[in-house]
Order: structure tokens, then sequence, then C-alpha cells
């Protein structure tokens, strides 16, 4: 059967050997990669597509194991009033959002990270999730579809308090009404049997609660005075999500902090810990509950520069961490190798400008076979070995900031930025060809977005934070006091 060759490349294939392999190759036929190694060891038939890669680097396609939708055209909102962002976009989620907003920040955020080398992604649905509406999660699933790349879809039931208030848009006009959390999870299990496995089995959903212990503060950490024990919010929550992933085999995903984790343990017959669950942020957690996600064998996710996460001991205990984006709002991006380098330098500042932490190999790893550990999916993805799922990036190294063409990890994760990347391939078809994308009009779906951001400021008022970027300012100053949504959510 013919395939696909990449020949004459620098193969970092992140296998068992770590192997780094000069004038590599890599053989693709349909969506699985047969072979990968020296040029002079992989055989190319008569039929098989060459791609030369000369003064290039190919690399696993890279995984960002939590980012949001609908961030991408937020993007700025709120950024110069940060303690109130929350309060000022999640009510915006809640009330002034449309289907085909979904849409378009699907296109967006795909081709973003598409051209980033990014070929798998997590994505919530809101900041606090969503899932009342089905069709938000299917229309932004559809673009990633469009563009071929893998997507998990995140939803479950918002924060307490419930229920929840939203507006609905799909007639045109707004309809408020009250969604209990019987309705959020009902709304869960439609977008799981309307998207699982679906796309040729790229687009998954996972479960997603907003936090694993709804009763705690879902965005900071909590002192052992406040984390005292399990509510019985707390407990019904772990059990519908254990019921609901159980039922349709799925994962699930969340966010914790301090308290959170020790006070999950509590009710260890339904705890949203455990090795099919992976966990955001974790500021904060006490060596206990470092213990308890050793315990349990739950991965941990973190988007640098975190608060008080304490990745080195996490590691140091046994316990799978990767690198996320938790793009792209307010002034986040989806580029993983700088959110990579970000994270290097910000441990070497946080370890005494300890340098010695986290060599490039490592850090690597954790955007790559790393994340792919955390979501459940190393055996398909996150390096290129024979069997696996064929998701491929080609990086030119044929450019000033990336010379000498030595110590390629190195280059990789100390200069190389996502516009670098020339060619990605995912589950056996390109879908990224001399930086242009094979399956979308990308000016058409820049545009759709800008047209469907525009009028998202516009159907909610935020005119006021659009605003100057502090021209002669060392520290921001307001004139005028910053107004939030009066809404309920």
């Amino acid at each position: 059967m013919a395939g696909t060759v990449f020949i004459n490349g620098t193969v970092v294939p992140v296998d068992a050997d770590r192997r780094i392999i000069e004038d590599g190759a890599v053989r693709v036929v349909g969506d699985r990669i047969t072979a990968v190694g020296p040029k002079s060891e992989v055989t190319i038939e008569p039929d098989d597509r060459v791609v030369d890669c000369r003064g290039k680097l190919i690399i696993p396609g890279l995984i960002d194991a939590h980012g949001h939708a609908g961030h991408c055209l937020i993007r700025s909102i709120g950024v110069d009033t940060n303690p109130l962002w929350m309060k000022i976009v999640t009510p915006v989620y809640y009330h002034y959002v449309t289907r085909e907003f979904w849409y378009a920040d699907g296109l967006v955020s795909g081709l973003e990270r598409l051209t980033s080398g990014v070929t798998t992604s997590v994505s919530i649905i809101t900041s606090m999730p969503r899932s009342d509406d089905p069709q938000f999660a299917i229309n932004h699933a559809r673009a990633y579809s469009e563009i071929g790349l893998r997507e998990i879809i995140c939803t479950g039931p918002a924060g307490l308090p419930w229920p929840r208030t939203v507006t609905r848009w799909e007639t045109g006009e707004p309809v408020r009404r009250s969604v209990s959390f019987d309705e959020m999870m009902e709304g869960t299990e439609a977008t799981i049997q309307a998207l699982n496995g679906s796309a040729n089995g790229r687009i998954q959903v996972y479960v997603t609660p907003f936090t694993i212990v709804p009763s705690l503060d879902p965005s900071n950490m909590s002192t052992p005075d406040q984390a005292v024990s399990l509510t019985q919010a707390d407990r019904d929550q772990a059990r519908a999500v254990r019921e609901l992933a159980r039922k349709h085999g799925v994962r699930i995903h969340s966010d914790a902090f301090a308290g959170h984790i020790r006070l999950a343990f509590q009710d260890k017959e339904n705890a949203l810990l455990g090795p099919d669950i992976h966990l955001q942020h974790c500021w904060g957690i006490s060596h206990e509950e470092i213990d308890i996600l050793a315990e349990t064998g739950t991965h941990v996710t973190h988007a640098p520069p975190g608060r008080s996460t304490p990745v080195i001991e996490m590691l140091a205990r046994g316990v799978n961490v990767a690198v996320t984006s938790d793009g792209t709002a307010p002034s986040r991006y989806f580029d993983m190798l700088q959110i990579a380098r970000s994270f290097q330098s910000t441990q070497h500042v946080l370890r005494n400008h300890d340098r010695y932490y986290f060599p490039p190999g490592k850090v690597l790893e954790m955007i790559t076979i790393d994340a792919a550990r955390a979501l459940g999916m190393e055996k398909e993805i996150g390096s290129l070995e024979v069997g696996k799922k064929a998701d491929i990036v080609v990086i030119d190294m044929n450019q000033p900031h990336l010379t000498p063409n030595w110590l390629p990890v190195h280059r990789l994760i100390h200069q190389a930025v996502g516009s670098d990347v020339e060619t990605v391939m995912v589950d056996g078809d390109f879908v990224l060809l001399d930086r242009k994308p094979v399956n979308v009009d990308m000016s058409a779906a820049l545009a759709e977005g800008n047209r469907e951001a525009q009028a998202l400021v516009k159907r909610a008022g935020l005119e006021q934070h659009l605003r100057d970027p502090g021209w002669g300012q060392f520290y921001r100053s307001f004139e005028t006091r910053v107004e939030l949504p009066d809404l309920p959510i």
C-alpha cells in the first residue's frame, strides 16, 4: 500500500529510547506510522509520496491538554482589570453568545493551534462550563473537524449555586431560563452522544465539572479552615459525574486548587481522582494532597506561571504533569513552544534562578508524551513510533534564530516559535502545507471570527473594555469605575 515518507530531516520521535535521528525518515501508511529511523533503514516504495525535510526537524504533534473554547473571540476583554476578569466574561458566556459564535471561535482557535503545530487540543466550553445547549460544543467541534485536528470537548456542570440562569439566542431573540444541575448533566450526556468518537475518532468528549469540589472557591486556594468537609452538593456532583463517565466510557477533566484534593478524597468511592482524570492548576496544594495524587494515579496539567503550583514536588512523587496553554484569554496564546519556554523560565526563577531544573528534553516531553499520558492517549499519540497515529509536525530550522543546526531539542525549546511550523499531518492526512491550511480558507475563517467578535461586543455592551494601552503609565490607572454586567448566572 502506498504511503508518505518524510526523509532527510532530523527526527526527534520522543520514543522509548529518546533517540535523535540525524538524516532520519518516517513512513506513514493510512493513518499509522509504519517506520521510524535512519533513512538508510526505512524502505521507500515506488508509489510513496516523498517529503524532503532537509534542514528541518520532524517531531510528534504537540498536545495542549487544557484550553478554553470561546476565549479566542474575547481576547483582551477585561485584561486591564484582571481581578474582575471572571466576573466580566462569565456573564457574557452565559447570556450573550450565539450558536454561530462557537463555530467561528472553533475556526479561529483551531487555526491558531494548527499553525503552531498543535494537533490535539482540549477545549472547555466557556470558562465555567456551560452544557445547557449541546449545539455550542457541536459547532465548535465541527470547525476542528473541518480543519482536520483532534479536539477533546469538555463540558459539564457549572459551579454552585444551582440552578444557573442562561440566555439563549437560537431564535435570534434572547430567551432567559433557569438550568438545574440535572439539566446540565443531561446536556453533557447529549454532547457525548452527539460527538464522542466522531470525525473518525478525532473528536472526543470528557465530562468536566467546573471544579472537583464545588462548595470551595472555584478559582483560588482554600485554607484548611475553609476546606473542612464535603457537602451534600459535593457528593452529589461527584457521584453524577462518575456515573455518567462510567456509562459512556469517557474520561473526566476538571480544575482543582488547595483543599479540593484533600476533601474529594473523603469520598473515596466517587472522588474525582484517579488515572482516568487530569486536573488543571493545583495551585498551592499540600504535601498530603501531592501524596493523594500519587496514590490515586491522578494526572495534573499546569499552565505557567501558575500560582504556587508545586510542579517539582509532584514530579518527585511520580505524578505525571503536562504543560498546557490555558488559552487564550485574557492575554494567553496557543503557541505551545512559547508556552513551554515560559514554563521553563518560570521554574528557573522560582527555584532561585537554578537553570539545572527542566532541561529542554523534559520540557518537550511535557507537551508531547506526558500530555498524551494525561489524556489517556499515550498508546496512540505523543510520540513517533511504529503503530501509533501519524500526527507529525515539520519545523523549518533553516532560519537565523534556529542556527546553528545542532542540539535540535535545545533549539526547539529555547528559540523556536509556532510560526516556524511548516507542515502538519494528523491521522495520516496533511492539514498544513507550506504554512497554509489544507482544508479551510484561513482568510475567510478569520473574517468570520472578527464579525462574530464585533457582534458579541455590541450585543453585550463590552465597549468599555476596549481600552487604550496605557500610554505613559508604569502602573495602570482608571478615570472611571469599571462596571460589571448586572446579570445572574
